[in-house]
C-alpha cells in the first residue's frame, strides 16, 4: 500500500486504529504475529565453517600439497616456511571474514530503545522493540524515529534523512496525503523511517511498518550477502587450478621419461618430487600479503584507511566509480554563488543593498565560541554571504530587533520574520520564488514574468534558488498569521545558492577518463542540480552521457536498464535499492565497480560492490562497516590516489608471478631436456629447493617494494576477462624459462665436454644467477634497469646482496659444500658463470628496449582526446 498516497483516515482504517492508539490486547496480539521492532540477522556462519573455507582455495591446497611433499623429502624448513604462509593466509581471511558482522550491528545501533505511543487513550513510554503496525507515536525535536510512520499531524516538523536518503538538507514534513504518482524516498513529505531524526516541530504518527519490514529493514536484508570475490582472487584461482594439474602433468612425464631411461628410481623420484615443488610459486600468497599490506600503510598516508586487504588490489582493477555528490565532489558546503537585486522602495529598507539585510535579518544562525557560524546549512551560506558583504547578522539584529515570526511550513514554503525599525515593523519573507510571487503587491505583478525567466536560467545552471520580499507596517498586529502578514509583499531578489565542486574533482575525473575509468554520480539530489554538477566536473561530456532519475529506473526493466547502463553518467534521486541495482547491472556486464558513499542507503551498495568506499567524516557507522575503504578527508582525488597504489599493487604482484614462473619454467626444462639431450640430470633435490627458498623467495618478495610504472595512470584497466598470463605473461615465462633452461644446460653441457670436475656447481651457480639477473631486469615491465636507481627498493637491492653471498658460502665454505654437494669454483669458473647467467638479464633488457618505442606517442594522443585538460601534463 502506498501510504503517501492514501488519505490518513484510511491508513486508519487499513492498520484497524484511530488517533487514540491500540488497546493493550491489540498489541499484544500484533506483536505476536508481526515480531519484535528489530532487526534480524541472516543464518550466520560459525567459526569452524568460517575458518575451514579458508583452506578451500585451489591455491592453498597447492600449498598444503607441497608442504605433504617437503616433510615426506625430509626438507622440514621448507615445510615449516610453506606450512607459516598457509596458516598466515588462513588466519587473515578467517578475521576479515568475521569482521562482515560488524555492519548489522551498526545498523542495529540505529534503532532507539524506547518509544512514547498512545494506548488506550493515554501517552505511554513503551521499549521500541514493542512497536507494531498501528501504533500511534508522538514525536518532538531530538527523537529517533523508531519504525516507519505516516504522519496524522505535524507542527513545523524537520527530519534529518540523510542516513537514509544520502541528502544532507532537513526534509520538512507534512501530514497532507500527496497525488498519485512514483516518489523517491526523499519526496515522501509524510513519511517516516526508521532510524531517521527529528530536528525541529513535533508529530503524531501512525506505524506503519516495523523491523525487517521497515526501509532500514530492507536495507539490512541487502547487507546480509556474501562477499564478492576480487579480481586477484578469480584469476590466482584460475591459476591455481592451471599450476596444480601443470605439476603433476610435469612431475609424472619426468618419472615416465626417466623411468624409460632407466635411472635410478630413489634419485628419480626424489628429483620428479623436487620439480613438483619447483613448479609451485610457495612465496606467491606471502608476496601478495607483503604487497596488499605495504599498499595499505601508503594509502594511511594518502588519506584512505584500508579496512579488508583485498581492496588494495581491487582499486587498481575498477573500471567504473560510482560516487555520491555531496561532499566528495563537491565540497559540502552550501555557498552563494549568485544573487539578484530588484529595486526595492528606500522607505522600506533604509539600507544601501536590501537584499543583504533581508538574508541577515530572516536568519536563525548564531555563531559558537570559535567565531563559526551553526545552523541550518542553508540558513548559514545565506548569513555568510551577508556578512561578507558587510551585513553582519549580530549588529543588524540589534538594530532592527525581531518581535515576531512566522516559523517555515511545506505548505506556504515561506518562512517571514518582522523586526521593529524607526519607521515602523518591518516584515522580511524568505521562501520558494514560485510561492512568492502569489503574495506580492498587484503592483508588482509586472515583475513577475522577468523574474521567474531568470530564476529559470539559475535553476538549469543547478542552483537552488530562494527569494526575498517584504512590507513595511506602521505597527505590529495583534493578529500575525500568513494571511495577514504574506501579503502586498514587494519583491526584494533571490540568492541562488549550490554546493560547489571541489576544485580538485574535475582534474581527478579527468585522470580517470585517461585511465580507462568511468566516473558515475549518484545522488538523492534533484535532476537539474546533479547534471549542473556533472557537467561542470566533466562527467558528462558529450549528449551521449545520460541522466536518470530514480522514478525513471522504476519504469525500466532489466533488459532494458542493461541496454544504457553504460550511457548513464548521473543518477539522480535514487532510493537505496536502486543503488544496489546499478551496481549489479554494471557487474552483470563483467565490469569492476567502485561504490562511494555515506549513508545508511548506501551500504547495501558498499557491500556488494567490488570495492565499497565510506566517508570518513561525514560517514555512519553502517556504511564505514560495510565498506572495504575509508577515506578520511571525503575527497574524491583520494580515491584516484588510491586507484593508482592499486595498480601499483597489482604490477608488483604480476612482476612476481612473471619472475617466479619464468625462473621456474627455467628449472624445469633444464631438468626436463638435459636428459632427452644425453645430459645427466643437472640438479639435484637441495639444489632446487636453495633455489625456490633464497633465489626466487628474497626478490620475489622485494618485487614488492617497486614504486609505480611511470603510465600507470595512462592505460586502461586489467580487462575482467584477462587471465594471469594475460598481456603477454604467458609468452614472457616461455621464452625466458626456455632462455634461462638453454643458458643451463648450454654451460653443463660445455663443462662437462671440457671435463671439468665442477660441472654440476657451475650449472647450479648459472641457474642461481641467471635468476638474480633477471629479478634485476623485470623491476620495470618498460623501463631500462639503468633509469630506475636500486635505491628506491632499498630491500630489492639488499635480497640481492644477501642472494649472491649466500651463493658464494656455498659454493666456497667446505661445511657448505658438504651439507649442498658443491665444490670451490676457480676464477675463471666463477666468471663464466656470471658471463652466461647475465645473457637472460640482457636479454630481458632488450625485449623491453623493442618494447618502449611504441606506446608513448599512443598515449599522448589519448590524453588529448579523452582529457584535453591533462594533455600538457
Amino acid at each position: 500500500m502506498n501510504y503517501y498516497a492514501t488519505p490518513v483516515a484510511e491508513v486508519a482504517r487499513s492498520l484497524a486504529t484511530s488517533p487514540d492508539g491500540l488497546d493493550a490486547d491489540t498489541a499484544r496480539q500484533r506483536l505476536g504475529e508481526y515480531g519484535p521492532n528489530q532487526l534480524q540477522d541472516a543464518k550466520k556462519k560459525t567459526a569452524w565453517a568460517i575458518l575451514f573455507s579458508q583452506f578451500a582455495d585451489v591455491m592453498i591446497l597447492v600449498l598444503i600439497a607441497a608442504t605433504i611433499i617437503s616433510g615426506l623429502m625430509g626438507d622440514y624448513k621448507s615445510a615449516g616456511v610453506i606450512l607459516a604462509i598457509v596458516v598466515l593466509n588462513a588466519t587473515i581471511g578467517f578475521f576479515q571474514e568475521n569482521q562482515a558482522q560488524k555492519a548489522m550491528n551498526a545498523l542495529k545501533k540505529m534503532a532507539p530503545n524506547r518509544a512514547q505511543v498512545q494506548r488506550n487513550g493515554l501517552p505511554v513510554q513503551i521499549a521500541a522493540t514493542d512497536l507494531v503496525p498501528g501504533d500511534v507515536i508522538l514525536l518532538e525535536a531530538g527523537n529517533s524515529i523508531p519504525a516507519d510512520v505516516r504522519f496524522l499531524d505535524t507542527h513545523a516538523l524537520k527530519v534529518d534523512e540523510s542516513s537514509l536518503t544520502g541528502e544532507s538538507a532537513t526534509v520538512e514534513k507534512s501530514h497532507a496525503v500527496l497525488p498519485e504518482g512514483d516518489y523517491s524516498l526523499g519526496d515522501r513529505l509524510n513519511l517516516g523511517y526508521k532510524g531517521t531524526f527529528v530536528t525541529n516541530g513535533r508529530a503524531t504518527a501512525y506505524v506503519v511498518a516495523t523491523g525487517m519490514n521497515t526501509e532500514l529493514g530492507q536495507i539490512a536484508k541487502l547487507v546480509q550477502t556474501d562477499e564478492t570475490a576480487t579480481p586477484l582472487q578469480k584469476r590466482l584461482a584460475t591459476f591455481g587450478m592451471y599450476l596444480a594439474v601443470g605439476a603433476l602433468g610435469i612431475c609424472l612425464l619426468f618419472f615416465g621419461v626417466g623411468w624409460l631411461r632407466g635411472e635410478p628410481l630413489l634419485n628419480l623420484l626424489m628429483v620428479s618430487i623436487s620439480l613438483a615443488v619447483a613448479a609451485i610459486p610457495e612465496a606467491l600468497p606471502a608476496v601478495v600479503t607483503v604487497a596488499l599490506a605495504l599498499g595499505a600503510s601508503r594509502l594511511v598516508k594518502s588519506k584512505a584507511l584500508v579496512r579488508k586487504l583485498s581492496a588494495v588490489e581491487t582499486l587498481g582493477s575498477v573500471t567504473y566509480i560510482c560516487t555520491d555528490k555531496t561532499g566528495t565532489l563537491t565540497l559540502n558546503k552550501m555557498t552563494v554563488e549568485a544573487s539578484f537585486e530588484a529595486p526595492p522602495s528606500p522607505a522600506i529598507f533604509g539600507a544601501d543593498n536590501g537584499l543583504l539585510l533581508a538574508m541577515a535579518l530572516n536568519n536563525d544562525v548564531v555563531k559558537n565560541t570559535d567565531g563559526d557560524w551553526t545552523g541550518e546549512a542553508t540558513e548559514v551560506a545565506l548569513a555568510r554571504y551577508a556578512a561578507e558583504k558587510a551585513y553582519e547578522r549580530l549588529p543588524l539584529t540589534a538594530r532592527f530587533p525581531r518581535i515576531a515570526e512566522l516559523p517555515f511550513d511545506s505548505e506556504r514554503k515561506c518562512m517571514t520574520t518582522l523586526h521593529q525599525t524607526e519607521a515602523g515593523v518591518l516584515v522580511v519573507t524568505k521562501g520558494a520564488v514560485g510561492a512568492l510571487v502569489k503574495q506580492l503587491d498587484k503592483a508588482e505583478a509586472g515583475k513577475v514574468p522577468d523574474l521567474l525567466k531568470r530564476v529559470d536560467t539559475m535553476a538549469e545552471k543547478g542552483f537552488r534558488t530562494l527569494g526575498y520580499a517584504a512590507r513595511l507596517l506602521p505597527q505590529l498586529p495583534t493578529d500575525v498569521t500568513p494571511q495577514t502578514i504574506e501579503t502586498g509583499l514587494t519583491f526584494v531578489g533571490f540568492a541562488g545558492l549550490i554546493d560547489p565542486p571541489r576544485p580538485e574533482a574535475k582534474r581527478a575525473v579527468a585522470m580517470c577518463r585517461t585511465a580507462g575509468i568511468t566516473t558515475v554520480m549518484i545522488t538523492g539530489d534533484h535532476k537539474l542540480t546533479a547534471k549542473a554538477i556533472a557537467e561542470s566536473l566533466g562527467i558528462i561530456t558529450s549528449p551521449a552521457d545520460l541522466v536518470l532519475t530514480g522514478p525513471e529506473l522504476t519504469k525500466l526493466d532489466d533488459e532494458a536498464f542493461a541496454a544504457i547502463v553504460a550511457q548513464v553518467r548521473v543518477y539522480a534521486r535514487v532510493d537505496p535499492a536502486q543503488k544496489l541495482r546499478i551496481i549489479s547491472a554494471l557487474q552483470a556486464q563483467h565490469q569492476y565497480v567502485a561504490m562511494t558513499g555515506d549513508g545508511v542507503n548506501d551500504a547495501p551498495a558498499l557491500k556488494n560492490a567490488d570495492i565499497g568506499i565510506a566517508m570518513g567524516i561525514n560517514g555512519t557507522e553502517v556504511a564505514k562497516e560495510a565498506a572495504h575503504l575509508i577515506l578520511l578527508d571525503d575527497n574524491f582525488a583520494t580515491i584516484v590516489k588510491a586507484v593508482r597504489h592499486g595498480r601499483r599493487i597489482y604490477d608488483n604482484i604480476l612482476k612476481f608471478i612473471r619472475y617466479i614462473l619464468s625462473g621456474n619454467a627455467g628449472e624445469i626444462w633444464a631438468i626436463f631436456l638435459a636428459p632427452l639431450l644425453g645430459l645427466p640430470i643437472p640438479l639435484l633435490a637441495i639444489h632446487i629447493l636453495w633455489v625456490n627458498l633464497v633465489t626466487d623467495g628474497l626478490p620475489g618478495l622485494a618485487l614488492a617494494y617497486e614504486p609505480a610504472e611511470k603510465n600507470v595512470m595512462q592505460r586502461p584497466p586489467v580487462s575482467p576477462a584477462q587471465t594471469i598470463f594475460g598481456n603477454g605473461l604467458g609468452w614472457f615465462v616461455l621464452w625466458v624459462g626456455l632462455l634461462i633452461g638453454a643458458v643451463t644446460i648450454g654451460v653443463q653441457a660445455w663443462a662437462i665436454h671440457q671435463k671439468l670436475p665442477h660441472w654440476q656447481t657451475m650449472v647450479f651457480t648459472v641457474l642461481c644467477f641467471s635468476q638474480l639477473g633477471n629479478a634485476a631486469a623485470i623491476r620495470s615491465q618498460r623501463s631500462s634497469f639503468f633509469s630506475v636507481s636500486l635505491l628506491v627498493n632499498k630491500p630489492m637491492l639488499g635480497a640481492l646482496l644477501v642472494a649472491v653471498v649466500s651463493q658464494l658460502l656455498i659454493i666456497y665454505v667446505p661445511i657448505f659444500n658438504r651439507l649442498f654437494n658443491t665444490q670451490p669454483l676457480s676464477w675463471s669458473e666463477l666468471g663464466i658463470t656470471v658471463v652466461a647467467a647475465s645473457l637472460v638479464f640482457w636479454a630481458v633488457e632488450l625485449q623491453k628496449l623493442v618494447t618502449r618505442h611504441r606506446p608513448r606517442a599512443k598515449t599522448k594522443a589519448q590524453i588529448r582526446h579523452v582529457a584535453p585538460e591533462l594533455a600538457a601534463v
